[in-house]
């Protein structure tokens, strides 16, 4: 008996030590595809970057459409060109800065329209020839016979441009075209040797009135330089207009390769070429690259997972590679930044980040980036408090140091109180509060109204009100509890206080959350599944979403229905009522299950609320089913826009098994995990996360050890997460109730 357990533990250790091999010899890179995501609604960017990086090289196409908003759609191969700047997932366009275009022949300075390529300067790609990889793009342009190949650093662009044989090959510096939402005011370039340019791109779309500086060498001399200002070529030097373009000529053989590096900055071209002098030295265009693949690795590795298909780790690693595009790095390498009082600032002691969208992003983005980047988020948070002191208030959607105000409520508060209440070091805690307490002492946007009356009045506010309301409602609660924690206890009973102001809005009648004139009046007529054209109390979405949009009270939540069993029997209504939302909704309604709304933000904390109400089996079938339906490695793997990483921080941490639903405060609530097991890099060391017996069937937590003791409450709190250990679930196929 002795040697057969010997010979069954030799075995098993023979076992182990292969899949741990394999596991070391796995290259993550190899299961993440930036192309998913890229059809559809997804609107993630495809383009060569590295993490958090400035600069996002890659394709821009003719189209200035809604599903565009990357410049890049799967459904389109025309190329403009490939500017320096993208957005991720956004559900509004902007930047694609600096585009630059190699040519042969003679061509026309315009965008074009996709009828005409002569009417352009664009070209189609052979999407047969295609390669997107994490740092790496490369394509075929069809019209010039042209090998396009581009790599990046965090503040650098490097292309490689393999021509045919011509007296007329040529690349063009685009200072005009950028995205769907963005106009150029002035454009400006300067020769200055026969290898070397600089300019700078102001534009104001989205983000108002910015500018990106930028310093480019090419690998070897051009023949000749042509400035073209508002169409037409100009003499000299130095263009200074509001569309400008220059065009700057090769003799090539074929197969002849030509480089060109540029380094871009918020701050002047002088910091421009500092930061191409610092990121980049000599031609090396392979050694650019493998940087960038080692960075993404080192990344992509803090969270190492066993999943049961190949498909499932290549959605898992295009997720988690896909939030950390942004926020992306806005300071020189110096430290020097641009700051919203529209000054340029000496380096402040800590990396400057821009493109914070903080609506969808505070739900999940940035919990999980307080568990997998905790040296990031004093630098993020540090950001926020500097935006606070030069534009007066905490960001609402923050896009090259220009604050856009797009979207509802104060989100910036839930994820400056989380860091707080996660006591991450290096954060000035009175400034937080104070920044904290006046973005919701403003009088704009509602919450004047919001403070004084109890909640925002339809016939005072017409658009959006509710989801003004609710918004604002999580943050003081958020507010409140960082408050606490500080000792202000004036501070946490005013603003807990106005955190339960979502009571004002709930129609016991109908039991949605409805917007209200100043008399107390239910605004009529009321259709839960249908927004209103003439200025909707809504934001994407409709009555459904919003009634559930209370992740920081569900207790009160509970009393407003009557009692758990009546928000249970409500909320199981939700996911089975129809889905037919009207003609009117917008596109950012997507991935339906009955009236929950996955490819949108609002409905994203819902299903979790099984959990918190004693019933995590319904947890983990809605969990399941959104991890295996409304998601994959395809083209068109996201249900709705990628959102700057919300969508795939969702997956990520659903699939480990957890999900802050709070706003802030760090208390994950289990699902069910999708991932067999997993090593994640954590502040205190390596958090290991097993499932035993996992599969489709055998969905339902059983019970869940903590570094072999057992949890007795639904969730987990940050601190565990953060200091590592062993987390065990064992899954099985009965429903149960383990706490």
């Amino acid at each position: 008996m002795k040697k057969i357990v010997l010979v069954w533990s030799l075995a098993t250790l023979c076992v182990c030590m292969c899949l741990a091999a394999q596991a070391a010899q796995r290259d993550v890179l190899n299961y993440v595809d930036p192309l998913i995501g890229s059809g559809a609604h997804g609107h993630v960017s495809v383009s060569a970057c590295v993490p958090f990086g400035f600069v996002q090289l890659g394709p821009s196409s003719v189209p200035q459409e809604w599903d565009w908003c990357s410049g890049y759609h799967r459904s389109d191969s025309t190329v403009i060109g490939f500017p320096h700047t993208h957005l991720s997932g956004t559900g509004c366009g902007d930047l694609h800065d600096v585009t630059v275009m190699p040519v042969v022949g003679t061509v026309r300075y315009a965008r074009g329209n996709g009828n005409d390529p002569q009417s352009g300067m664009w070209s189609y790609a052979d999407r047969s020839r295609e390669v997107a990889e994490p740092g790496y793009y490369s394509t075929h342009l069809l019209r010039y016979n042209v090998g396009v190949e581009l790599t990046a650093t965090a503040r650098t662009g490097l292309h490689r441009y393999t021509f045919p044989e011509s007296r007329e090959s040529a690349i063009v510096f685009n200072l005009v075209d950028g995205g769907g939402y963005d106009n150029v005011t002035t454009g400006v370039l300067r020769v200055i040797d026969d290898h070397t340019i600089e300019g700078v791109r102001w534009s104001t779309g989205w983000a108002k009135n910015h500018p990106v500086y930028f310093h480019a060498e090419f690998s070897r001399p051009f023949k000749q330089a042509h400035l073209i200002a508002d169409g037409r070529e100009v003499t000299g030097d130095w263009v200074t207009a509001r569309l400008v373009h220059g065009r700057f000529d090769f003799d090539t053989r074929a197969g002849e390769q030509v480089m060109v590096k540029v380094g871009l900055s918020a701050t002047s071209v002088s910091g421009a070429a500092r930061n191409l002098a610092a990121e980049q030295q000599g031609w090396d265009f392979e050694g650019v690259r493998e940087r960038a693949r080692q960075a993404w690795r080192e990344q992509l590795n803090k969270v190492q997972v066993h999943m049961a298909s190949k498909h499932q780790l290549r959605t898992f690693y295009t997720a988690l590679f896909h939030t950390m595009i942004a926020p992306s790095v806005f300071c020189d390498v110096d430290g020097a930044y641009q700051g919203s009082d529209y000054q340029v600032h000496p380096a402040p002691g800590f990396t400057n980040y821009t493109t914070y969208s903080l609506w969808d992003t505070y739900r999940a983005a940035h919990p999980l980036m307080t568990i997998i980047h905790p040296e990031l988020v004093p630098d993020i948070v540090n950001t926020m408090l500097r935006i606070y002191q030069e534009q007066g208030k905490l960001p609402i959607w923050h896009l090259m140091a220009r604050e856009t105000n797009c979207m509802v409520g104060s989100p910036a508060v839930p994820v400056v109180a989380d860091a707080l209440l996660k006591g991450f070091p290096g954060i000035d805690t009175g400034l937080a509060i104070e920044a904290m307490e006046r973005s919701l002492l403003l009088d704009e946007r509602g919450l004047r109204q919001h403070r004084t009356l109890g909640y925002i009045p339809c016939d005072q506010m017409r658009d959006e009100n509710v989801a003004y309301e609710l918004e604002y409602d999580l943050a003081d609660w958020a507010l409140a509890q960082a408050a606490l924690k500080a000792g202000r206890r004036d501070l946490y009973e005013r603003h807990l206080a106005l955190s339960k102001q979502y009571k004002c809005l709930f129609d016991p009648a109908t039991g949605f959350m409805r917007a209200r004139d100043t008399q107390g009046r239910f605004l009529e007529p009321f259709n839960p599944y249908q927004q209103r054209p003439d200025g909707d109390e809504y934001c994407e979405g409709n009555a459904w979403q919003y009634a559930w949009l209370v992740p920081h009270d569900l207790d009160g939540l509970v009393e407003c229905h009557g009692s758990r069993e009546l928000t249970i029997a409500r909320l199981d209504s939700l996911f089975t009522v129809s889905s037919d939302v009207g003609e009117d909704a917008v596109p950012d309604m997507s991935g339906f299950i009955g009236q929950y709304v996955h490819g949108n933000e609002p409905s994203h904390h819902i299903i979790y609320f099984y959990t918190m109400l004693g019933q995590p089996w319904k947890t983990a079938d809605r969990v399941r089913e959104v991890l295996t339906t409304l998601y994959d490695d395809t083209t068109e793997g996201l249900c709705g826009n990628e959102d700057v990483g919300q969508m795939s921080a969702w997956y990520i941490l659903s699939a480990l098994g957890f999900y802050q639903v709070e706003p802030s405060g760090g208390r994950y609530y289990f699902g069910s995990p999708l991932v067999n097991s997993a090593t994640v890099r954590v502040a205190g060391g390596t958090l290991t996360i097993t499932a035993k017996n996992n599969s489709s069937t055998n969905r339902y937590i059983q019970r869940i050890k903590l570094n072999g003791k057992p949890l007795t409450q639904p969730y987990i709190d940050h601190a565990a997460l953060a200091a590592g250990g062993t987390l065990e679930y064992t899954m099985g196929s009965k429903p149960v109730k383990w706490w």
